[in-house]
């Protein structure tokens, strides 16, 4: 299972929040999402602990708390969605009411 870490500063590194999550216990993985266009952070990251307790110890202790100006929103982390394809074909959206 993992945490899930929302409302980080774009600031943020992965050693920053493996330091923050070590108090609590053995940080097994980090991980910040960059956003895929602008290869920026996206603002939140996951976190993998060894055990539930130590997930369960870090998410009461930082869900809420200040952290670099922001206010660190923590918990479990929901699995992911899969994503069904969208009906729409891309690149071929045009208007054809238009006139040129």
């Amino acid at each position: 299972m993992s945490i899930y870490v929302g409302n980080l500063s774009f600031e943020v590194t992965q050693d920053d929040l493996s330091q923050v999550f070590a108090e609590y216990g053995t940080v097994k993985r980090v991980q910040l999402p960059n956003d895929r266009e602008t290869g920026r952070p996206r603002g939140f990251g996951f976190v993998e602990m060894e055990t539930e307790a130590e997930e369960a110890a870090a998410i009461e202790a930082l869900d809420g708390a200040e952290w670099m100006g922001r206010d660190l929103k923590v918990n479990k982390a929901k699995p992911r969605e899969e994503r069904k394809p969208s009906s729409g074909s891309w690149g071929n959206n045009r208007n054809t009411s238009r006139r040129y």
